[in-house]
């Protein structure tokens, strides 16, 4: 047994005996490997084996660090394919780690006696749904009576013979459902003419070679019957026959009426049916229409609707403040196997201007939205996309944050730092407990808007605002004590790199304290691009704007997009509306609701 030429002190029984002349020792130690084999044999140098160990515990450090977050993405992903949608989180529910912890430290023993805390500010408590219970049936539905009656023979009493009296009767409703129908509507110009100048005027035909016996009427050189003040064969001719007019058509000479574009545009931008499946759906009723007839359909409804949906654009743009997002839409051009990424965004107005507006463009370059936003000034909310960056102007438009984006930063890394994750997200709720109530007052004090938001501004400054500074301070400590790299950071860090923004909806009580409406807006088009999957081309992807801009802000002030569009692409073609804004669907079911109550 010896040891080895390197004198390394590592004892090898092994190997061969050492050559006669030892093989010289190198001046400097061998570079530490990234990863030692089994039989590596270590230098006996103490100075190179601490450089060794602190080389090898960063790269577990690195390792630990890019594992935390190759899982913390895995976790992401599968949330998002099998887990629940929602963001909901119970700030009162312990954390499993946190039994973890108690578990082991009560099989290890007591532990030392650690400082006394002040105890935690009590979370407010939410009250419970109430149950979900059948709702009545609309008064305005049709109500088809089947009476019941008792046999002749129960009408009589068996005890005294005496025929029985109905004193009441036992009422039940049922909802039925009666399938649509296709019906022809005709339309029947009826022809006058005058019947003294049709007999002067009329005179045979001869016989035509390949029509025999066939005539017709014609106007001759004849002199203007007694009674007719027509001097000269052309004014007769101009006023033999009158024919009544037939009022403009959404599509000129084109088979569909209005009812059955607004069907067709109801069914695929609020109901998500691509025109294949209404191809069917309308097969079935007796009448086959392709879906590429459809498509021409859809694109000449948005051509006539085009005028009242940017009347509605550059009305959002009168807003205080303007909400603002978009999303992908697939584009697949002719010619082209694979799709490209369009952009579908939307404008949602404040209140005085109720409207959800989209825009198309090609790309997701800023410079479709920077062309609408030019002459913008006011609050512009939105998420803190690089996006958007570019639309904020010192003294027009001012940012507003999101403060439901920075709370998603933090639910998402409850997977790496439960305790600190769990701790933001109780202080956020806080946030949305005060703005759930203010709603809640104004609500039951029916307060209008100056009045509302006057309320909002107050609770936030007395309730929200003391909270948030709270809040800053824990952020700026909590920055110092966790990796760079983490999940836990990117969230602290995305809270403070946008916090003026992310303060500003407590300076206007007219601000929201997210931009989730905007984000609701977007959901029909998330929705209807899983259906139809893409558009044809960008003119698809702008006629997609608007009929998105239409039927969406009727879904925001509850009408019926059906009865609107119906309406609206009836009266848009038989006349110019010098003013646009009659039509707008808030101001439309105003006037509808107007013309109910109007006495008969």
């Amino acid at each position: 047994m010896r040891l080895n030429s390197m004198s390394t002190g590592v004892v090898d029984t092994t190997a061969p005996p050492a050559p006669a002349t030892p093989a010289p020792t190198p001046a400097t130690p061998p570079p530490a490997p990234s990863a030692l084999p089994p039989d590596a044999r270590l230098p006996d140098d103490l100075d190179t084996l601490k450089r060794m160990v602190r080389e090898l515990l960063d790269q577990l450090r690195s390792r630990d660090r890019e594992l935390s977050g190759v899982r913390h993405r895995l976790d992401q992903l599968l949330r998002r394919l099998y887990g629940p949608k929602g963001e909901t989180f119970r700030p009162d529910q312990p954390g499993l780690f946190e039994l973890l912890d108690e578990a082991a430290a009560e099989t290890a023993g007591p532990a030392a006696p650690q400082p006394a805390t002040p105890p935690a500010e009590p979370m407010p408590t939410r009250s419970k749904r109430t149950g979900h219970g059948r709702r009545p049936l609309p008064e305005d539905l049709r109500r088809e009576r089947v009476v019941y009656d008792v046999p002749d023979a129960d009408k009589v009493c068996p005890c005294c013979q005496a025929p029985r009296v109905a004193i009441g009767q036992d009422t039940s409703e049922q909802l039925d459902y009666q399938p649509a129908k296709l019906f022809v509507r005709e339309h029947v110009r009826l022809k006058y003419a005058c019947p003294n100048c049709t007999k002067a005027a009329a005179v045979p035909e001869p016989p035509s070679p390949t029509t025999p016996g066939s005539a017709s009427l014609d106007l001759v050189d004849a002199p203007p019957p007694s009674g007719c003040t027509s001097s000269t064969p052309a004014a007769i001719g101009s006023t033999v026959v009158v024919v009544a007019s037939k009022p403009a058509q959404p599509i000129d000479k084109g088979l569909p009426g209005s009812g059955l574009l607004a069907f067709v545009i109801t069914s695929k931008y609020c109901d998500h049916l691509p025109l294949h499946r209404q191809e069917m759906i309308i097969g079935r009723m007796g009448v086959e229409l392709s879906r590429s007839t459809l498509c021409g359909w859809m694109a000449a409804s948005a051509d006539l609707l085009r005028p009242l949906a940017d009347a509605m654009l550059a009305d959002v743009l009168l807003s205080r403040v303007v909400q603002t997002d978009e999303t992908r839409l697939p584009v697949q051009e002719q010619g082209n196997t694979k799709t490209k990424s369009g952009r579908l965004w939307t404008f949602v107005g404040d209140r005085d201007h109720p409207h959800t507006a989209y825009l198309y463009t090609a790309t997701k370059a800023r410079d479709g939205p920077a062309a609408i936003l030019k002459d913008y000034k006011g609050f512009l909310q939105a998420d803190a996309a690089n996006v958007f960056d570019g639309f904020y102007r010192p003294g027009d438009i001012v940012e507003v944050g999101c403060w439901a984006h920075a709370r998603r930063y933090f639910h998402d890394a409850r997977s790496s730092d439960a305790a600190r994750a769990a701790e933001a997200l109780a202080r956020i709720g806080f946030f949305y407990d005060v703005e759930r109530e203010a709603k809640t007052i104004i609500d039951d004090q029916k307060l209008d808007g100056p009045r509302a938001d006057a309320l909002r501004w107050k609770m936030r400054q007395e309730q929200t605002r003391p909270k948030i500074d709270a809040f800053k301070t824990w952020l700026d400590a909590q920055a110092l004590l966790v990796l760079p790299k983490s999940p836990i950071a990117q969230a602290i860090n995305y809270a403070r790199n946008h916090w003026e923004a992310l303060l500003r909806f407590t300076q206007r009580g007219f601000l929201n304290i997210d931009n989730n409406a905007s984000e609701r807006a977007l959901r029909p088009a998330a929705l209807g691009r899983k259906n139809y999957l893409f558009t044809g081309s960008d003119e698809g992807g702008r006629t997609t704007a608007v009929l998105y801009t239409l039927t969406q802000t009727c879904r925001r002030h509850g009408i019926d997009p059906f009865a609107f569009l119906r309406d609206v692409l009836t009266r848009l073609p038989q006349a110019a509306f010098r003013d646009l804004a009659d039509l707008f669907p808030h101001r439309w079911a105003e006037s509808q609701r107007d013309q109910v109550e109007q006495p008969t």
